[in-house]
């Protein structure tokens, strides 16, 4: 699921708290949690750093307050938050990122990072929201690009990965099923079942984290193309556009009481081109695992970066702050 906001919310009407160059996940020196791996880390990864710091502090943050002013205007727009599109200046900072070079860091074959260089790069986007969107590194369609680049066809990747890569579309990916403890992809059971030249889907599916969206317009979906033979090799993933008659988005789920972008779907007689199979059937826990390893080290990268955004303006307020006179 992702960890950046993906859609408005009362938080991001007002700018958020920045990041204090200070801070050291944020400053110009390299952290001490990364010196015991300095003579892993090459000079790649010092420059790429080095933009990124440098677009974060001096396009990013001071376009937060539009950012925030336009995510207000087009929530106005909508009878549910979930369904807000994007503000427009995130299309002005995507280009800027592009300009830099540091779209789609989390890709190896784009950054050219490894996985540790990449890791701490999380870490600053995870501190700005915003940033991360800009520069394209958002879950879940980091995963979702990572498959298609792996283990997508040419067409595929010509229909669904570059419109993705250029921040053009978004994405989801549907696996989570309620019922059963989704963790274990064994127990799935949504069916994908060949009929001539296509495949037909039936399911039910929820916390779809990204589906309801406007600009989500695909679904990688885990389905069962088998219910027999080795429990491991059951198991297919395919393409679903989101616009697909028979997909049925019942309603955004609540996190803490707040309905965000996690999705209820139906997901009943869909048909599919046979060729959206992804690798092929019977190939969902090999695709499963080359998605997973890296999502899992964003994720937390990301989180880690939170964690010290809120560690730094609880600081700063027990400087500020006064109470009786003191």
């Amino acid at each position: 699921r992702s960890s950046t906001p993906s859609h408005p919310s009362a938080s991001q009407f007002h700018p958020p708290h920045r990041p204090n160059p200070k801070m050291q996940g944020y400053g110009k020196d390299l952290p001490d949690a990364l010196l015991p791996y300095k003579n892993k880390l090459t000079p790649r990864f010092f420059e790429i750093r080095e933009k990124v710091l440098e677009f974060v502090q001096n396009v990013v943050n001071p376009a937060l307050p539009t950012y925030a002013a336009q995510a207000k205007e087009l929530l106005k727009t909508v009878d549910h938050p979930t369904k807000c599109p994007e503000p427009p200046i995130l299309n002005d900072l995507r280009a800027q990122a592009k300009a830099r070079g540091i779209m789609n860091l989390f890709l190896p074959e784009v950054s050219k990072l490894s996985v540790l260089e990449y890791s701490p790069i999380g870490e600053i986007l995870g501190m700005n929201p915003v940033a991360n969107l800009a520069m394209n590194c958002t879950a879940p369609d980091t995963g979702n690009m990572e498959v298609l680049e792996r283990f997508g066809s040419e067409e595929q990747k010509k229909q669904w990965l570059e419109p993705l890569l250029n921040g053009e579309i978004r994405s989801a990916f549907a696996m989570t099923e309620p019922g059963v403890a989704s963790s274990d992809a064994t127990n799935i059971s949504t069916r994908i079942e060949r009929d001539g030249d296509e495949y037909v889907i039936n399911g039910h599916k929820w916390w779809i984290s990204g589906a309801i969206r406007p600009e989500c317009k695909v679904f990688i979906l885990m389905g069962k193309t088998s219910f027999s033979g080795p429990a491991h090799q059951q198991q297919s993933m395919i393409l679903v556009p989101r616009d697909a008659p028979g997909v049925n988005i019942l309603r955004p789920l609540a996190v803490f009481g707040e309905e965000h972008d996690h999705a209820e779907i139906i997901f009943e007689n869909v048909r599919i081109p046979a060729s959206n199979m992804l690798l092929g059937e019977g190939k969902g826990f090999e695709i499963a695992q080359g998605r997973l390893g890296p999502g899992r080290i964003h994720h937390c990268m990301r989180s880690i970066g939170q964690a010290e955004l809120a560690l730094a303006a609880i600081v700063d307020r027990v400087h500020r702050r006064k109470a009786f006179g003191k």
